[in-house]
């Protein structure tokens, strides 16, 4: 089985790469374990972490996903499965236009009609966001709520979403759409992302530095480790085409959290002294984005389907704590 992960070299997608060099295998289309010969991970900079790049199943590869040649090099008859994950983040996608539009939107088709022109019908995991929905929200927001995105990122990922679905419809990709709650915590620096704060309120005072939050404490996120999010999708992608029917979008489930509830977590697991390196300044521009995205979700169908979130935001920051390595200062 070939595997291809877009945006490879990216947190999520060199963690999605370690998790299935560690499983050796996925399950195919008819649910039989299948072992993985070679996996590619593609982006605009090389995977360098040494683990991955010196597995013999790992083919990197560098190039613009915009670029017809480069989807062509990397995308065969032998190309089962691909988890497209590259993306512009929504503060970036916001504050350039252009640069949005050309790789959450154009790429995304790019990838789906080579897809096609090989007719070969791979399963496709699109990653997709809370940011397609905003306006006048339900309490609760289901899979089937009415897509209203209030920024560029969120309209790139809806328009996404439907070209995913209508190319699964005609039979070109076994196409599968999950909604990522926003992840945290994050390790390495901020980015871009208006929710990049849902890390660094977390992040920064464990290694003993300040922190800044935008938004009000009030405010509230749908959230999900990194630990969960790889389970998810992969379990997305081996999940029978049969149970997911013509609906193959998923809102994936996640944990629903004010940035007070965020803070007494980490007050929890670090102590006082930790939690109080975080400083509130608001921020008008952050506080529209964020403050547009639903804070609640009815995951049932996924969960019927055998996805799961995580238990607590304690157990997030544990998780974090764990898997990073990470002394509290």
């Amino acid at each position: 089985m070939k595997v291809l992960i877009t945006g490879g070299a990216g947190f999520l997608g060199q963690r999605l790469a370690r998790e299935l060099l560690a499983r050796g295998a996925l399950k195919n289309p008819s649910g039989t374990p299948q072992t993985m010969t070679e996996l590619v991970l593609l982006d605009v900079v090389a995977a360098s972490a040494a683990d991955l790049v010196g597995d013999s199943r790992v083919r990197t590869e560098v190039g613009d996903i915009a670029e017809a040649s480069v989807l062509e090099r990397v995308i065969d008859g032998e190309t089962s499965v691909i988890f497209h994950l590259a993306a512009i983040v929504s503060g970036q996608a916001e504050a350039d236009f252009e640069l949005g539009m050309r790789i959450n939107l154009d790429a995304s088709r790019l990838l789906l009609e080579t897809c096609r022109q090989r007719g070969h019908v791979p399963r496709v995991v699109f990653t997709s966001s809370v940011a397609v929905y905003g306006g006048a929200l339900p309490e609760i927001v289901r899979d089937d709520t009415a897509l209203h995105p209030q920024s560029s990122y969120g309209a790139q990922k809806a328009i996404a979403e439907l070209l995913l679905n209508d190319y699964t419809r005609r039979g070109f990709v076994d196409g599968r759409v999950l909604r990522l709650p926003t992840i945290s915590v994050r390790p390495g620096r901020p980015n871009a992302a208006a929710s990049s704060f849902a890390s660094g309120i977390v992040r920064e005072p464990l290694n003993g530095e300040a922190a800044v939050c935008p938004v009000a404490g009030s405010t509230r996120l749908w959230l999900l480790s990194p630990r969960r999010a790889i389970g998810n999708l992969i379990a997305g992608l081996e999940l029978d085409a049969a149970a997911l029917g013509d609906q193959r979008t998923l809102n994936l489930p996640g944990i629903s959290v004010s940035v007070d509830e965020m803070v007494a977590a980490l007050r929890e697991v670090a102590g006082d002294a930790v939690a109080q390196r975080i400083e509130w300044t608001p921020d008008a521009r952050v506080e529209r984005i964020v403050g547009s995205w639903p804070g609640r979700w009815d995951t049932s169908r996924a969960e019927r389907l055998g996805l799961a979130g995580d238990a607590s935001f304690a157990d997030v920051i544990r998780g974090y704590i764990a898997d990073e390595q990470v002394t509290a200062r």
